[in-house]
């Protein structure tokens, strides 16, 4: 069973997106100390943040993804558009996009 650990950890490390953002732009940027991986593409995003936070300092994450996101994309994010794959999840969000046009 340990031989299976450090494999997982290391998968759980990496940042890879959800099957329909193969294939996006992919920015990182740090945020107060937080860092985040972006993947754009199109009128969406999601955001990952790397590393752990202890609960009691999660409070401010949901406002950093977005800004992460307007930061690396140039889009502003769509209001109420945030969707988190568990309610308050912290870690992971998707969210739809107003960018300009080029």
């Amino acid at each position: 069973m340990r031989p299976l650990l450090a494999p997982l950890l290391l998968a759980a490390a990496c940042a890879s997106p959800a099957p329909e953002f193969f294939g996006a732009e992919r920015h990182q940027i740090t945020l107060e100390g937080i860092d985040f991986v972006v993947l754009h593409k199109g009128n969406a995003a999601e955001v990952i943040r790397m590393g752990y936070l202890a609960r009691s300092a999660r409070a401010p994450v949901p406002a950093l993804m977005i800004r992460a996101v307007e930061q690396t994309s140039g889009c502003a994010v769509l209001p109420d558009s945030v969707v988190t794959g568990l309610p308050g999840d912290t870690g992971e969000a998707r969210m739809r996009l107003r960018c300009p046009s080029v």
